[in-house]
């Protein structure tokens, strides 16, 4: 077997030093950074912006606080987990949404980034883990899709049944801002998000909902 001398040492410690060089911001980073690199969104000047985000919502990780400011829980664990690729329905990839807390105070055209409509939540056993926001504007407060965090809503899309009606067309946007989602941060669908089959009353498997006019 060949022998290392020590310049084949020396180049192979420069290297070592490199790569944890080129490595050492990941490791570094904050989890939403960690996941814009893993999934390529968001873009390094929305960070601070999902950041300030975070920061407005934190409280919500008790849903009791939630409902005190007006957050009122629709029961259903929402699941997809056949998902969809079209043919007159929206995208979306296997995974659930979890139970939906809308606050119809601030259902409006015009989108506040720390105040959005829908909170998310996951049923993990007898507690409810807040795993992400959503903003939602009825198609008949916008005909077109509004922006927020630099990302146009989904749709439009008729409403989730059964925790809403169908005839309530509407864009969303999903953000998941406690919950690292394999299918993207801004994807509909969190793959990781389970709702129980077992140990809860309320959780639906259904199918994406249909595509519509604005």
């Amino acid at each position: 077997m060949p022998t290392k001398t020590r310049s084949d040492v020396r180049f192979s410690a420069a290297r070592v030093v490199a790569l944890a060089a080129l490595l050492a911001p990941l490791f570094a980073a904050s989890p939403v950074q960690a996941q814009a690199t893993q999934q390529g969104a968001p873009s390094a000047k929305d960070v601070a912006a999902i950041n300030a985000v975070k920061a407005a919502l934190s409280k919500y990780k008790d849903p009791v606080v939630a409902v005190r400011d007006g957050y009122l829980s629709t029961v259903g664990c929402v699941d997809f987990p056949g998902g969809a690729t079209g043919h007159g329905s929206m995208e979306y990839k296997p995974g659930a949404m979890g139970v939906h807390f809308i606050n119809m105070a601030l259902v409006g055209p015009k989108l506040d980034s720390t105040k959005p409509q829908v909170l998310l939540y996951e049923p993990v056993g007898d507690k409810l883990v807040l795993t992400g926001a959503e903003w939602f504007v009825p198609t008949q407060l916008a005909k077109t899709p509004p922006t927020v965090l630099g990302h146009k809503l989904m749709g439009p899309m008729e409403g989730h049944e059964p925790i809403m009606p169908a005839e309530l067309h509407h864009w969303d946007l999903h953000v998941w801002l406690w919950k690292a989602n394999p299918n993207g941060m801004f994807s509909a669908t969190n793959s990781a998000v389970k709702c129980p089959t077992t140990g809860y009353g309320y959780s639906f498997a259904d199918a994406p909902p249909k595509m519509v006019k604005p």
